[in-house]
């Protein structure tokens, strides 16, 4: 009977181990064939630091290569928490929360987390690594990253834009060509050893690819002339807002582009939305009497009228439908040449009475209004013009001298461009060329025409009018000392929230180019509730004045302006 149970319990052990080495043979049978690749990568991770490449992101140049936006190497602090003892983390937070200018609670939160990395503060300033690295602390360390950097701070701002923490464009240029500047990631795996300390060793790596520069046609020196002088009247005359635009007539390339009020590029995240918004391409505005040039180009092309037709003015006031209508300063008999000269509201609207509601819409659509021009910002607006279908009875009164209609800074200066450019409409771009590192071009813009608007001949008399009005016109403020220039003013009245004029806040407006006879560059200013004074020949033409002045004499390779300057010279001599 004893030899009976000894054999069972003999036979139970074995069998109980038979049963466990089965187990764990089909247990390594199981990690082999459907655990290896899990564990495999478990192994890889605790030997293998896997690090993203960060691509550098592309310089944006101005049109002669002056630097507007670069990347420049920088710390950023990270901490490895495992690695601090927890005795330690109180006294570390209270030395680097004040250096970091970090929330004391946010910081210790960082430190009494359990992982083994975590970002403390990214891309800190030269000062700040110099003052953490005195304090020799276990468990902190820095890496390299880039950082986006403006140089010049302010100078263009709504232009260029700006790029986020992650080197992501947000605003301007920065975002419309987020994809060309940024490039594309590389990555490595670095072999770490036991301590998971990283060996200059890698096992594999797939090297980034930088971004492309971008070539503007933005120069520097006209853009500092633009916001110099856009500054000047904005302060001096406590506007709510102003900007400029200064663009090739010929080739729709901006040359300069400022508002104000402004922000600095480096500190973009400390501004306001209304500072960032640009108004020139965004905002939409009553345009008032510089949208003239559209119903006299018009007029002209259709042949309904000569520069010595005469229009009785109505001594200041003139019934369209319901409506009185009154110019500033009361007018007789004005020759068609005069009523622009001197900016005559009557004669303007007895003028459009002639051309019919069909005729003035299709060449306010002709001359751009109404429609994006397709600039390569982001956040550009259509504007708004009426079909003659919704016209009331007085907008034969109101459109033609530029009310019922919206309009931006951007496509008035299209319209006065295609006057200056012999009856083109130019599509207005800022940049000129995209570049690889190396310098080698990777696509160049050029210069595109939307439309033609109006013959030569037509725009060769608005020429000579347009001259008139800064010679013997509204626009005297606007004469430039040794060249003939062009333009055209505007007062416009604002709306208020019922509906109706304002008697006390305009936007002053002037649009022109020089030298008239081949023009070189073309300008629009506008001042949106001036004070005291809000004419825009007292207010903008001024603004109009200086940076044309400036401008020329720094375009000296330009035909027209050696043959304007030499003439002025000589006339000086005598």
């Amino acid at each position: 009977m004893y030899i009976v149970n000894h054999h069972r319990r003999i036979n139970a052990v074995f069998l109980l181990f038979f049963i466990f080495l089965a187990f764990c043979i089909a247990r390594l049978l199981f990690i082999q064939f459907f655990r290896a690749t899990y564990l495999k990568g478990i192994a890889k991770k605790q030997y293998n630091l896997f690090v993203e490449l960060e691509p550098r992101r592309g310089t944006i140049y101005d049109a002669n290569l002056k630097p507007q936006a670069v990347n420049i190497s920088i710390d950023s602090l990270y901490a490895v928490p495992n690695e601090i003892p927890e005795l330690d983390k109180e006294r570390i937070t209270k030395k680097l929360s004040p250096i970091l200018d970090m929330d004391y609670s946010s910081l210790k939160d960082k430190l009494y987390r359990q992982k083994a990395f975590i970002w403390l503060a990214r891309k800190i300033t030269p000062g700040q690594t110099e003052a953490i690295k005195k304090l020799n602390i276990k468990g902190l360390g820095f890496l390299k990253e880039t950082k986006r950097c403006y140089p010049n701070g302010y100078l263009a701002s709504h232009l260029v834009g700006f790029a986020g923490l992650d080197n992501v464009g947000l605003e301007g240029l920065e975002l419309l060509y987020d994809r060309s500047l940024k490039g594309e990631n590389g990555f490595a795996f670095f072999l770490r050893d036991a301590r998971q300390k990283r060996l200059d060793l890698y096992e594999n790596m797939v090297v980034p690819k930088d971004g492309y520069d971008l070539i503007l046609t933005i120069d520097e020196v006209i853009q500092y002339i633009a916001e110099r002088e856009i500054d000047k009247v904005y302060r001096a005359y406590r506007a709510n807002s102003a900007s400029i635009i200064v663009m090739d007539p010929h080739t729709g390339a901006i040359l300069a582009l400022a508002k104000r009020p402004t922000f600095d590029l480096n500190e973009y995240a400390k501004v306001s939305r209304a500072q960032i918004h640009d108004s020139a391409i965004c905002d939409l505005f009553e345009p008032g009497s510089v949208f003239k040039i559209v119903t006299a180009s018009a007029a002209l092309e259709e042949k309904k009228v000569v520069e010595e037709d005469k229009f009785f003015c109505e001594n200041g006031s003139y019934k369209v439908a319901t409506h009185i209508l009154h110019d500033h300063t009361p007018h007789g008999w004005l020759t068609f040449r005069e009523v622009i000269t001197e900016s005559s509201n009557i004669g303007t609207t007895k003028v459009a009475q002639i051309l019919g509601p069909q005729t003035l819409y299709r060449y306010v659509r002709l001359f751009g209004f109404g429609e994006k021009l397709g600039i390569d910002l982001p956040g550009e607006i259509s504007g708004s013009i009426k079909e003659p279908r919704l016209w009331s009875k007085v907008s034969i009164g109101a459109i033609p001298i530029g009310q019922e209609v919206g309009v931006t800074a951007l496509q008035l200066v299209s319209a006065v461009s295609v006057i200056a450019n012999g009856g083109q409409l130019m599509k207005p771009y800022l940049v000129r060329e995209i570049r690889d590192k190396y310098g080698e071009t990777i696509k160049a813009i050029s210069p595109q025409l939307i439309r033609k608007v109006i013959s030569i001949d037509t725009a060769s008399r608005m020429k000579k009018i347009l001259t008139g009005v800064v010679e013997d016109g509204t626009g005297k403020l606007a004469k430039v000392p040794g060249f003939t220039v062009a333009g055209k003013t505007g007062t416009a009245q604002k709306l208020e929230p019922n509906g109706a004029y304002s008697h006390d806040k305009f936007i002053a407006s002037f649009i022109g180019f020089a030298p008239a006879e081949d023009p070189a560059i073309s300008v629009v200013v506008t001042v949106d509730e001036p004070r005291p004074y809000y004419f825009g020949g007292v207010v903008a033409a001024p603004v109009f004045k200086n940076v044309v002045s400036d401008t020329l004499k720094y375009l000296k390779t330009h035909p027209s302006v050696l043959e304007a300057l030499a003439s002025h010279e000589t006339d000086r001599d005598n």
